[in-house]
């Protein structure tokens, strides 16, 4: 019989600090135009977003990044300035995630890591290895500049991986700092992608055996003429988020194509009774519950997330998981948009 696939442990973990207020305050103070202001004001208080978190520490005085004293005081920060900080922070955070696992991780026989919000080499996967002791013949696998989606894209490589060596022990590990690409704009769109973002990292154990999340079916598609929308462009001052306020009609259009439909739902939408659909933004969120004709409760799990850490790009999708590792699945969704545009997930259901 083929190995199934399935989450054993899952642990989260955020930085202390939040900067949602400050930064709305921030970001206000950008705009010259009265109405224009207004309108970001309403925007931010409907974001369905209450707090978000940076690794960036407070000032001696206690303010945020963008306070006096803060990394954003002055000019904007070069590219190598915020991956210089990636290189101290990511696995700081990251082993956070891991220890919260309370599982021994010293017999893993892969290790994969997600990140798309910065670059170093030797690379964080080997940072991690190296600090938590782990042999050298560990497999090691960097998913990188993926976006949202790229927790799916680890734990499906996890799911090949346990198919074709069911002894295997994957430690799957997602790790994102938005903080570190702040810039000054007048341009709303702009600061309402900003806004969406905290940091935060999560850490899975994957192996063939045990009680938890069995991970299967997983699907793939991307939607037409979509390229634009969701981009994450690397320049001189940091990574800039392009993230299109068309997305949430598009996602709503192609929800209304039954075909795919099926291919998200594996089936009827309204039997699925664990739907861990990635936290993106409270208008995303919105779109895929009307177009699949969900109950408001089918996602609650996921404006939780929202709410109270706002989109953590790839880290996101294991925080939603997280609370039904608690809880028994008969049939689960997991689903998250990204670049692309594409729409990536897979099933899950609890196993004993």
């Amino acid at each position: 019989m083929t190995a199934l696939p399935r989450i054993r442990a899952l642990s989260t973990a955020r930085p202390s600090h939040d900067i949602h207020a400050a930064f709305i305050d921030w970001a206000e103070a950008q705009i010259t135009d009265p109405r224009a202001q207004a309108v970001f004001r309403r925007m931010a208080s409907r974001s369905g977003i209450d707090h978000r978190y940076a690794v960036l520490p407070p000032t001696p005085q206690g303010g945020s990044p963008v306070s006096p004293g803060g990394f954003y005081d002055g000019p904007p920060p070069g590219t190598a300035a915020r991956m210089a900080l990636y290189a101290e922070y990511a696995p700081a955070l990251a082993l956070e995630a891991i220890a919260g696992l309370k599982a021994d991780v010293s017999d893993v026989t892969h290790l994969i890591v997600a990140s798309c919000t910065g670059f170093v080499a030797p690379g964080v996967d080997q940072i991690l290895a190296q600090r938590l002791n782990l042999a050298p013949h560990v497999e090691r696998l960097l998913v990188g500049f993926m976006g949202c989606y790229a927790a799916v894209s680890a734990l499906r490589s996890a799911l090949h991986i346990v198919r074709s060596q069911p002894h295997a022990k994957i430690l799957v590990v997602t790790v994102e700092l938005s903080c570190l690409h702040l810039n000054a704009t007048q341009d709303i769109e702009s600061l309402l992608a900003m806004l969406q973002f905290g940091d935060g990292a999560a850490a899975a154990l994957v192996t063939s055996e045990g009680p938890g999340l069995a991970l299967y079916d997983p699907f793939a598609t991307t939607l037409p003429d979509s390229a634009d929308l969701i981009r994450w462009d690397i320049g001189d001052t940091g990574f800039v988020m392009h993230l299109s306020g068309k997305v949430p009609s598009l996602i709503t259009q192609a929800l209304q194509d039954e075909a795919f439909v099926r291919i998200l739902a594996g089936g009827d939408p309204q039997l699925v009774d664990g739907w861990a659909v990635h936290a993106g933004g409270r208008s995303i969120l919105d779109a895929v519950e009307h177009g699949l004709r969900l109950d408001p409760a089918k996602l609650s799990a996921s404006r939780a997330i929202l709410r109270e850490g706002g989109n953590m790009s790839s880290s996101t999708l294991m925080f939603v998981l997280a609370p039904y590792m608690k809880q028994t699945v008969d049939r689960g969704v997991a689903l998250a948009f990204g670049p692309g545009v594409a729409a990536e997930g897979f099933r899950f259901r609890t196993v004993a």
